[in-house]
């Protein structure tokens, strides 16, 4: 990881988390010790982090201390990256304090929106009426933004609008 970051030259400003879920933060010690990059996380969705140990043990997964976060999100706040602006987009529902980061076309999605599907609403602090306002919220982004969700290939707003179920009417969420 140290290598491909010094041969391509990057100079690595944050982690921005989406979310909290053990599948999101379980190398988060491994990149801060390479790094020692400010761990951004939304407030609400600390609680998920503090759990992320038992939710290893629980599914049998080995699991190292992870560094708690070191700067909170909030709605609208504003990211810089150079010359590039971010806004945070509070985006509860698979997670209370997942947000979306978007931007110059872009969408850092987390576990709000796949290809043809949408993130789960099963979970512990998953709240499905939220995350209905959420994919509202998600699906207003311009059609031509593209999002790079937690899992699985990138889309756009406008290829979802008209394929996924989720955000065409032709499924909603269990108990949305």
């Amino acid at each position: 990881m140290r290598e491909a970051v010094r041969t391509q030259g990057l100079r690595l400003q944050g982690v921005w988390l989406t979310h909290a879920h053990l599948d999101h933060v379980g190398a988060l010690a491994e990149v801060k010790d390479a790094f020692d990059l400010p761990v951004h996380l939304h407030p609400l969705d600390r609680e998920v982090f503090d759990l992320a140990p038992r939710a290893a043990a629980m599914y049998g997964l080995p699991w190292s201390p992870q560094p708690a976060p070191d700067r909170e999100f909030a709605e609208g706040q504003e990211l810089a990256l150079g010359d590039l602006r971010f806004t945070v987009l509070h985006a509860p529902g698979h997670a209370p304090g997942h947000v979306v980061i978007h931007g110059h076309g872009i969408a850092l999605g987390g576990d709000v929106l796949f290809q043809g599907s949408v993130g789960r609403v099963d979970l512990p602090g998953a709240d499905p009426r939220a995350f209905s306002r959420t994919l509202e919220r998600v699906a207003a982004l311009p059609p031509e933004t593209i999002v790079y969700p937690g899992h699985g290939p990138p889309t756009t707003i406008a290829r979802e609008l008209a394929s996924n179920p989720f955000l065409n009417g032709g499924a909603r969420v269990r108990g949305g």
